[in-house]
């Protein structure tokens, strides 16, 4: 397999009549799956398509999404996968930005995108999953208007270094910045994990994160394997705890937050979830503490995988189950991302880019088939990225002398308190260790005898009680004085993306603004 579309081409000949996508109660097998991809294919050429064209999709988690990629990918065509919380500027920017002329929305989410039609500057057909809508075609019926035949490869040409997906992520300049990622690239980021994981035909994936998100790498491997990707349209615990067991799933992949949910909710219990082998994080650094908890509760089942939207959700570095020790010197593991992934190398290194050695901090830095082509239309920052061919991840870390390396914090997150570099992630550590914290984060807060202070955001536990002063001093126990918040602000909630990490830009910016100690 070279190519996106030939994930449901393979599948549709070896897995035929196995189940592929599961999705509120609709099953596809690779062989009907990959036939409604080719009707997409054959649809899309039909309204005149071609290759390297882009199209644009924003819509919650469906099957139908699954087959604009993979139906898109087989004539060369680009999708552009929209984040559903983005706001309208966001939105029109990035469709314009893309230069789209497919425009494909989900249930929900028709009206809005009807409402900025007048707009967007390229697009020619509108296209809706599942609400009519005038002005819109409607996607089911074009599949049945559309051949369910192969795309002719030859024909189309499509190459593994071509353009396959152009994945839109937050930029420094306030605009987010087009993330260009190949063929290869996504492939990787399926087979990689398909091999890692041992996934064979007997595995269910249980798909939780938006598919919009560079997260969907579960569904990628567990096709490549022949397995069953089970859809879940949005984040609530019920339904995919039922999903996991009606399904029988094997394996999930989420972010830390929402196994922080799970392992405190109560309807937990009600569940057969013992079928899951498997239990994936990525997004953001686990709080000890906690992911101490869920190994409790669900087993030593879980991976970690440190990856980025320019890492095609590929991983830079991994963690499996072997190396999550809950007790004892080896728990140190349990703050690290792991050792280098397979297909990447790792180095860290200082300002200057040179290569560091065991122990020191510095930025870390990845090199593979796995690295984005470049950012699209912005060559300058391409080449500060990429420089050198490694991928400068703005992350800081280091790796430690049998190979496992440790995130200390995003470099933009890094407090200055007094001369002092604070990296926010290991006061978070300490003070999640405090019993009354549900949850938290560390940021900085103007002063103007220091430049800017730690200042962390609580969130209790339902019925505990904590004061500044004790947070404070519960964090004197264990950290150097200047790492210690100076102050603490309590809040009813932390705000998160969709996919459930924390929002520190923003959060930081109502401290600036002096809106900080409020009540969220």
């Amino acid at each position: 397999m070279y190519i996106l579309g030939d994930i449901p081409r393979s599948g549709a000949v070896t897995f035929r009549d196995s189940i592929a996508v599961v999705f509120e109660g609709k099953r596809l097998t690779y062989g009907e799956f990959n036939r409604r991809v080719n009707c997409f294919s054959n649809a899309l050429d039909g309204r005149g398509c071609i290759k390297g064209d882009r199209i644009a999709v924003m819509a919650d988690n469906c099957s139908k999404y699954l087959e604009a990629y993979f139906g898109a990918a087989k004539i060369g065509v680009t999708v552009t996968p929209l984040n559903v919380r983005l706001s309208d500027d966001e939105i029109v920017y990035i469709v314009n930005d893309s230069g789209a002329t497919v425009l494909i929305v989900g249930d929900g989410y028709e009206e809005r995108l009807a409402g900025l039609k007048g707009r967007f500057t390229n697009i020619k057909n509108w296209i809706t999953f599942d609400k009519p809508l005038p002005g819109f075609l409607e996607y089911d019926e074009l599949l049945q208007q559309s051949s369910d035949t192969e795309p002719d490869v030859d024909f189309y040409n499509v190459h593994e270094d071509d353009l396959a997906v152009l994945m839109y992520t937050g930029g420094t300049t306030g605009l987010p910045k087009g993330v260009m990622l190949s063929h290869r690239n996504v492939m990787i980021s399926g087979i990689t994990p398909a091999l890692v994981m041992g996934f064979t035909q007997e595995d269910a994936t249980c798909f939780v994160l938006p598919i919009f998100h560079v997260s969907w790498w579960p569904i990628l491997a567990i096709l490549i394997a022949g397995g069953k990707a089970c859809i879940n349209r949005r984040p609530n615990l019920d339904s995919i705890f039922q999903l996991i067991q009606d399904e029988k799933c094997t394996h999930m992949n989420l972010v830390p937050t929402i196994y922080g949910w799970m392992v405190d909710y109560p309807n937990v219990e009600k569940y057969n979830l013992s079928s899951l082998r498997l239990l994936t994080y990525a997004g953001s650094p686990f709080p000890v503490e906690i992911l101490k908890k869920c190994i409790r509760k669900f087993g030593n089942k879980f991976a970690q995988g440190y990856g980025a939207t320019e890492t095609a959700g590929a991983a830079v570095s991994m963690m499996d189950w072997r190396d999550h020790y809950v007790e004892g010197e080896k728990s140190k593991y349990l703050l690290s991302a792991g050792k280098p992934a397979l297909c990447a190398e790792v180095k860290i290194v200082d300002d200057d880019d040179n290569t560091l050695g065991p122990g020191e901090k510095g930025e870390i830095c990845a090199r593979g088939k796995h690295i984005m082509m470049g950012y699209w239309k912005n060559p300058e920052l391409t080449a500060r990225v990429l420089k050198g061919g490694w991928y400068h991840t703005g992350d800081m870390g280091f790796m430690d002398e049998d190979g496992y390396i440790y995130m200390t914090d995003r470099k933009a997150d890094m407090i200055i308190s007094g001369g002092e570099n604070v990296y926010p992630k290991e006061v978070e550590d300490v003070i999640y260790s405090h019993p009354a914290v549900k949850e938290c984060t560390v940021v900085s807060s103007p002063s103007g005898k220091w430049g800017e202070i730690v200042q962390a955001v609580v969130v209790l536990r339902p019925g505990a009680a904590a004061t500044e002063e004790e947070i404070i001093e519960h964090c004197k126990k264990t950290l150097a004085g200047y790492k210690c918040p100076k102050a603490v602000a309590f809040w009813d909630d932390i705000p998160k993306t969709i996919v459930g990490k924390i929002m520190k830009k923003e959060i930081k910016q109502k401290f600036w603004e002096g809106k900080g100690r409020m009540i969220s």
